[in-house]
């Protein structure tokens, strides 16, 4: 069974570097780049990301049904990284038929916090077995201002529970600060 690997922290803060270094030596890597390029300025950041990367890593570029394309590869890894579940949260949010972005309901964001978070726990288990290390990289978005609209607010309070979650069901957890990492959890206290 392979170990999860929470790392999150502030945008710039250093979390996809360090998630990438925890798995430096190792080839058999499969790196799951949730981002969409919407504009140029994101396909720089996009090639940017993949130029640091080792050329033998596979890419996965996706954010949604990832069990089921976790389960269609049908090898085993010897790490699996997932950079990031913030865009990928967005990402699925945008493309959900129910939603309107000036007239979401709470029953909307309820329905649509349980969906991601079972979609989650089936890409843990799934990821679990498929590889020795799986790295969940976020953003902790928390930590600043009270957003100015009730959707980023919503939004805020979504990624805020699911990275509980993800904490809790994670073995080691990591938050990045100026670049320096800090181990917060080690072993899965749940």
């Amino acid at each position: 069974m392979g170990k999860v690997i929470l790392v999150t922290g502030g945008a710039r803060s250093g979390k996809s570097g360090f998630s990438e270094k925890l798995l430096s030596g190792r080839d058999a890597v499969l790196y799951i780049a949730t981002a969409t390029p919407l504009d140029e300025e994101m396909e720089r950041r996009i090639a940017h990301h993949k130029a640091q990367r080792p050329s033998s890593w596979e890419t996965l570029e996706a954010f949604s049904d990832l069990e089921r394309k976790l389960s269609e590869k049908n090898r085993e890894y010897q790490g699996i990284l997932l950079d990031c579940i913030t865009v990928m949260l967005t990402n699925l949010l945008f493309q959900h038929l129910d939603f309107e972005e000036d007239q979401s309901s709470e029953q909307f964001w309820a329905d649509f916090e349980k969906e991601a978070a079972m979609g989650l726990q089936k890409l843990l288990d799934g990821a679990r077995s498929m590889s020795h290390t799986f790295i969940l990289v976020t953003n902790e978005i928390g930590m600043g201002l009270v957003p100015e609209t009730a959707l980023s607010r919503q939004f805020r309070d979504l990624a805020g529970r699911i990275n509980q979650m993800l904490a809790r069901e994670a073995d080691e957890v990591y938050l990045l600060v100026s670049g320096v990492p800090l181990k917060i959890k080690e072993g899965n206290l749940s």
